[in-house]
């Protein structure tokens, strides 16, 4: 999932949509490829000139954007700023308006008209995002910066376990700098919160448990008690580990982390949950976006950043509903095929119910679930020459959500690799619940998480060539997820899915996406209680009453952003439809998919445009 950033710029990085190159050597190297298409052989010497300042200036704007969120740097494993956090202040905030205002002075300086094909879609989309940021800072309070999804309490531990490496002493010191700096990151944080309890926008009383919670485990263990290690000290020592040290320099560096875990993150985040406290004194159970002020109109221009269309709150739930009403019929069919006499429902409560499909709640249990979901990503792989003409080079693994963050994590998501090739695509499922990760979902959650969902999408798009760095990086949900949820489909037009209930699975997760669109617009549009989407859910799919609090949960505090994947999914098998009715033999799935990867991503209407123009091109040779 990726994935609601541009809404939550501050708090949700993994979703940012501007991203960085790893060193400045390679930065150099970027901008290169970037000039690529201006070097076309035919291309006229003024359109060669307009083209390649076009793209120096992508480039710069991209480096400038990066360089000004160290976060974001780590996640893509740049060092420079590996010892800082972003400023997430309201005065940063308007000085990151005033820079997006210059760079689109700077955007609107370049003649369109003299840029090459490749080069005008950058424009017209480097355009349209440094637009829409300045749109979306009328709306930058309208998120909650703490809440069980993503937030800043369970962001930077994560980022310190999982994207800050050791390999050298400096990084062990800029570790403990960013330990020494949570002070000022969690100020700035309380900030936040103030300012939206002031607004009137203030989470919904469920969320602060979770809030606290979370923020509780991480100052939970040694060296902040008498228990077991805590994540963070048990992620800094055993980094350390790696490093060739004599004893003096490994006593200084673990006590330096020891009295910055002490004397910084522990009241660093003391004084956070008493800020959480606080707030959650004022929250009510209100649940949708209509509570804001002018909270209709934010939803309605939530809804178009997310699903990069013109649908309306009426169009999309009338969509989802439609899309219930399909797959249920098509489910039926795998009831006749297994054998099931009864109604949907009486069927539905079947599977949520029966052992069999559940792995036990032990570590036995949870590890023959990564296995099975590692072998489908590997038999997967090697079944994409019949689907892909291009495959990326970064490896994809599996992994466990760690224990610290598995409680309120999603049930699973893809974590890109880093620019620089040395960390992998990252599949993660969450084994906290066991039952709500039932093996019949199993093979379906693997394709979309993995191969050929987001990996194939995300780390393709990041070797891209030829094209601006921020066209590779970039993040539209109703393409990311849109693909993510046509991947599932894939793999059985190949002929996977061999078991009856893996196939019922794959349509219960199309469902549960044809439900989002319901139940996200029913609370941010019609008003419905967090109980009714609960029951909509349980009423119309198979999945755990678990799973459902936990996606209406997520509804609640992430507006608009689940109704992506079946709106993206739409598009695309909308747009491979034309393409096979207009070229009819001539139709290669492989090309398809190339045109859909080839670009990085885009919105959907431009993605229609490119398949408008494969079509012609087809036709055409």
């Amino acid at each position: 999932m990726f994935e609601y950033k541009r809404i939550a710029l501050a708090v949700s990085l993994a979703l940012a949509i501007t991203a960085c190159s790893d060193s400045s050597d390679q930065a150099g190297t970027s901008t290169a490829e970037s000039q690529a298409p201006a070097a076309q052989s035919g291309t006229q010497e003024s359109e060669q000139t307009e083209s390649e300042k076009a793209n120096q200036l992508f480039e710069d704007i991209f480096m400038q954007t990066v360089m000004r969120s160290p976060m974001y740097q780590s996640y893509l494993g740049i060092k420079d700023d590996q010892d800082k956090w972003d400023d997430i202040s309201e005065q940063r905030a308007e000085e990151d308006l005033e820079f997006q205002q210059a760079q689109l002075e700077r955007v609107m300086a370049i003649d369109e008209s003299k840029l090459n094909d490749q080069t005008r879609v950058s424009w017209q989309l480097m355009k349209q995002q440094l637009e829409n940021d300045i749109a979306d800072y009328e709306w930058r309070h309208y998120n909650y910066p703490v809440n069980q999804m993503f937030g800043m309490h369970s962001s930077v531990a994560s980022l310190l376990i999982n994207q800050h490496g050791i390999s050298e002493v400096s990084d062990a010191e800029d570790y403990i700098a960013r330990l020494n700096g949570l002070p000022t990151l969690f100020e700035q944080l309380a900030e936040n919160l103030t300012i939206r309890a002031e607004m009137g926008i203030i989470a919904p009383q469920f969320v602060y448990p979770y809030v606290i919670n979370d923020s509780e485990n991480i100052i939970s263990g040694a060296p902040f008690d008498d228990g077991e290690p805590s994540a963070l000290w048990a992620d800094f020592t055993g980094k350390l580990e790696s490093l060739d040290l004599d004893d003096s320099q490994r006593d200084e560096l673990m006590n330096a982390a020891r009295e910055a875990m002490l004397e910084s993150v522990q009241p660093a985040y003391e004084n956070l949950i008493s800020k959480v406290e606080e707030i959650a004194e004022q929250a009510n159970t209100d649940d949708g976006a209509w509570k804001f002020p002018e909270g209709e109109a934010f939803y309605n221009h939530a809804l178009q950043r997310t699903t990069t269309t013109d649908l309306t709150a009426d169009e999309i739930h009338q969509i989802g509903l439609d899309e219930v009403e399909r797959i249920h019929e098509e489910m039926r069919g795998i009831m006749e095929q297994v054998g099931y006499e009864g109604t949907l429902e009486e069927f539905f409560v079947h599977m949520r119910n029966n052992e069999d499909f559940i792995y036990p709640a032990t570590e036995e249990g949870r590890a023959r679930y990564m296995d099975e979901a590692t072998a489908y990503i590997d038999n997967m792989r090697g079944r994409l020459d019949e689907l892909f003409l291009n495959k990326p080079e970064a490896d994809l693994i599996v992994k466990a959500v760690e224990p610290f963050r598995e409680q309120s994590a999603g049930k699973a998501f893809y974590q890109q690799p880093s620019m620089d090739g040395s960390r992998p695509g990252i599949y993660y499922a969450n084994l906290y619940d066991m039952a709500s990760m039932p093996t019949y979902q199993m093979e379906a959650l693997a394709y979309h998480e993995g191969i050929p969902g987001h990996h194939m999408q995300i780390a393709m798009a990041q070797e891209l060539e030829g094209i601006p760095s921020f066209r590779k990086y970039g993040r539209y949900t109703a393409y990311t997820e849109g693909w993510g949820l046509y991947t599932e489909l894939l793999p059985k037009e190949i002929g996977l899915y061999e078991d009856p209930y893996s196939d019922f699975g794959r349509l219960a997760m199309e469902l549960w996406r044809a439900v989002r669109l319901v139940v996200d617009t029913g609370i941010h549009d019609k008003q419905w209680t967090r109980e009714e989407g609960i029951e909509f859910y349980v009423t119309n799919t198979p999945n755990a009453r678990a799973d459902a609090v936990k996606m209406v949960e997520r509804h609640i505090v992430m507006p608009s952003q689940a109704t992506a994947y079946k709106i993206g999914m739409i598009k695309i098998l909308e747009l491979r439809e034309m393409a096979k009715s207009e070229l009819g033999d001539d139709f290669d799935i492989r090309e398809f998919h190339d045109v859909v990867l080839g670009s990085g991503p885009v919105p959907l209407n431009v993605l229609e445009q490119f398949v408008e123009d494969y079509i012609s091109e087809t036709k055409g040779s």
